[in-house]
């Protein structure tokens, strides 16, 4: 589509769609649920699980786009057409305008749109009158119109969805489905935050300087603007800035309105995404503000993107992120495993490059799996994140069992399969050919889940908002990160050679690795405890010893037919203790979790997290450290043990006068996961120093030192 088509594309599109674009779906019966096309599905789905008289609820429109399509901000940009509602409510029910949240830009040749794809939320306030009954329900229905379009072709959709609220007294606990991602979207949207701007034109510049309000004194990088209107300025070309000591200054090339009239001919308002935050602002026409120049240029924003760009860094974040994943500590023991096989191997090239590319197949069809079924979850509703799996006790206490079985293996109590060429490898590892390499790569990653890497968060916190094909892309450049030095090596005949021949060393140092396998089983039985308490520790442990007996007595049984005798009794007593052992790991799990506070601790004074305590620290002046943690998460413990225990933080923390917070994801919290998401991560750890007067808090690396967090608080 050339540029100077895009002016007529519009009304033409919008005139085509009010002629036409009534779909069957205006025709069918109004029902609860979910409306589908070929190109969208859309659903009208609740905040909160009911609403209250004289109360404001909120409700959002739902879009589950498909991949290569998306539709449109209430700017669209240089074609397309917003997403608007016509609504249809009871006697007294008003609803409010779309609360927009920040756009994707969308390049498209010579044109930029604005808009969304993937799976979006547009939330819209209604108000309830205080003349509701409790005990009544309120049916709302409205008339969607989208503009569902591709890089081809752009096609009108009609759907009518509604929703049936129940009124009740008293305030309303989230809606389990949808509430934490629609209460993410509206606390995210852009809205005024007592910036002052100004606008002017000189000739096909429009210069913009906005100060005041969080751009005071902020560490400003990088800005872009979304105009509310289409015209103002030319949405593709390059947007200079530099920032002051109060705000910045932006040289936009005025759009083909303001270039007509020859001047400013009222306010240019819009939303100012900076990397300190997103605001509305209004510049009026008038010469520009003091303090929004002198400390450098600044550079375009990094907004939201699915497009190829956003696609590749995430990407490359991933396969960085999976390199360092190598060196975390929960996957130390994999490791371990792998060094003793390619040991093994390494002077049979051919077996060595077979375990290596099967290794890599194990890796990436977990990863494929356990991606695939987080966003299947999150697309239905589910508040989750990264490493979703162990926040079940049921999980961390089979993986529990698991590690202890591959320690018992290592340790020689029992085989399975024969000979050194399995050695260093679990249970499963000891299956024939490759097999058992795959096996240990999906192992790999099971145990990978509490560990988040450098970059990973970042890649992971992109990979969700993006079509499904791009996030499963980003995953598995996670996991080929995570198997590519494995890998590297087994493909190595030259490094291969440089290892012993094997030997009796071998069978030593099977032994030897045994031990991180048993700290791993250790280390999962008490997250098992944190999670359920006592009595479901009592019952793992259980469990463990029974497993561990089963396994002798399979052991001893493998060992007597290997001297020729049936070993028969050692083996049928073996099976019998082994399903004890299972019905007393089903026990516990099935053991109610621990309630009350968080079950995280940290050596330094703490409160639980919660944004209301945030905001009450700040309104006194305090500076808040906050901890998303976990105690599965191996990095964020070692974090704790290191940088966030000693006497010197605990000073600086009392000489900064500054609130320490604890946001304990170790079982599923949704408020958390919002929070995850509304910083652009989906796992832990996770650092936020908030400070007063700044909109937006500092984020810690992910790797601490108690230096970084003492400079930190002693930062101004």
């Amino acid at each position: 589509m050339a540029k100077g088509s895009a002016v007529p594309f519009r009304p033409l599109l919008l005139l085509l769609f009010l002629l036409f674009g009534v779909s069957p779906a205006w025709a069918q019966p109004v029902l609860d649920g979910p409306r589908r096309t070929e190109r969208i599905e859309a659903e009208l789905v609740p905040l909160s699980q009911w609403v209250t008289p004289g109360s404001t609820a909120i409700v959002a429109v739902r879009q589950d786009i498909q991949p290569g399509w998306h539709t449109y901000w209430r700017n669209p940009g240089d074609s397309g057409g917003p997403t608007s509602l016509t609504w249809t409510l009871p006697q007294g029910v008003v609803a409010e305008d779309i609360v927009w949240h920040l756009p994707e830009r969308q390049p498209l040749g010579d044109l930029v749109n604005f808009g969304y794809s993937g799976q979006v939320y547009l939330p819209v306030p209604i108000r309830i009158p205080a003349q509701a009954r409790p005990g009544s329900t309120l049916v709302l229905t409205t008339r969607a119109l989208f503009f569902v379009c591709s890089d081809q072709m752009c096609v009108p959709e009609t759907l009518t969805l509604s929703l049936t609220l129940p009124v009740r007294a008293g305030a309303a606990p989230l809606d389990p489905r949808h509430g934490a991602a629609i209460q993410a979207v509206v606390e995210k949207a852009p809205r005024p935050a007592g910036i002052e701007a100004r606008a002017s034109l000189d000739g096909s510049i429009l210069t913009l300087t906005a100060t005041g309000g969080p751009l005071a004194g902020a560490d400003l990088t990088s800005a872009i603007f979304f105009p509310f209107e289409a015209g103002v300025i030319d949405h593709a070309a390059e947007a200079p800035g530099e920032r002051g000591p109060r705000g910045l200054t932006l040289r936009l090339t005025a759009g083909p309105d303001s270039r007509t009239a020859g001047r400013l001919t009222g306010p240019v308002a819009g939303v100012l995404a900076t990397n300190v935050g997103a605001y509305e602002i209004s510049a009026i026409p008038g010469a520009a503000l003091p303090g929004a120049s002198g400390q450098g240029a600044l550079t375009a924003a990094a907004t939201p993107s699915t497009g190829l760009a956003g696609f590749s860094q995430a990407a490359l974040f991933a396969l960085l992120g999976g390199l360092i994943l190598n060196l975390m500590p929960c996957v130390f023991p994999i490791l371990a495993m792998k060094a003793a096989a390619l040991a093994a191997t390494a002077h049979q090239p051919r077996a060595a490059a077979r375990d290596g590319l099967a290794f890599l197949a194990g890796v990436l069809v977990t990863f494929l799996l356990l991606a695939g079924l987080l966003l299947v979850l999150r697309a239905g509703g589910e508040a989750i994140g990264w490493g979703f799996q162990l926040q079940s006790p049921a999980v961390t206490a089979a993986l529990a069992l698991l590690m202890l079985a591959v320690a018992l293996n290592l340790s020689g109590v029992f085989h399975v399969g024969a000979g050194l060429q399995g050695a260093g490898s679990g249970p499963l590892a000891h299956l024939p050919g490759g097999i058992g390499a795959f096996f240990t790569g999906v192992l790999a990653v099971v145990v990978a889940a509490p560990c988040t890497a450098p970059f990973m968060a970042l890649a992971l916190g992109a990979a969700l908002v993006m079509p499904w094909p791009m996030a499963l892309a980003v995953f598995l450049m996670l996991g080929l990160g995570l198997a590519l030095p494995y890998v590297a090596i087994s493909l190595s005949p030259g490094l291969l050679r440089r290892l012993p021949r094997p030997g009796p060393w071998m069978e030593r140092l099977k032994a030897l690795l045994a031990f991180p396998m048993y700290g791993a089983a250790l280390w999962l039985a008490w997250v098992v405890s944190r999670q359920s308490g006592g009595d479901a520790l009592a019952l793992l442990l259980g469990a463990g010893l029974t497993l561990a007996l089963s396994l002798w007595l399979i052991g001893q049984a493998q060992g007597q037919r290997a001297d020729g005798r049936r070993g028969t009794l050692h083996l049928i007593a073996g099976v019998v203790v082994l399903i004890v052992a299972g019905g007393l790991a089903v026990l516990a799990a099935r053991v109610p979790p621990t309630t009350g506070e968080s079950s995280s601790q940290t050596a330094l004074a703490s409160r639980p997290w919660s944004p209301q305590a945030v905001e009450a620290a700040l309104a006194k002046g305090q500076p808040v450290l906050v901890n998303f943690t976990a105690d599965w998460c191996v990095t964020c413990k070692i974090n704790e043990a290191s940088a966030l225990s000693s006497p010197r933080t605990a000073g600086a923390l009392e000489q900064a006068n500054a609130v320490y917070l604890v946001a304990d994801w170790t079982r599923r919290d949704d408020a958390i996961t919002a929070e995850l998401e509304r910083r652009g991560r989906s796992g832990v750890p996770l650092y936020l120093l908030f400070t007063p007067g700044r909109t937006e808090p500092r984020v810690l690396p992910q790797l601490l030192s108690e230096g970084v967090v003492v400079e930190a608080l002693a930062a101004p």
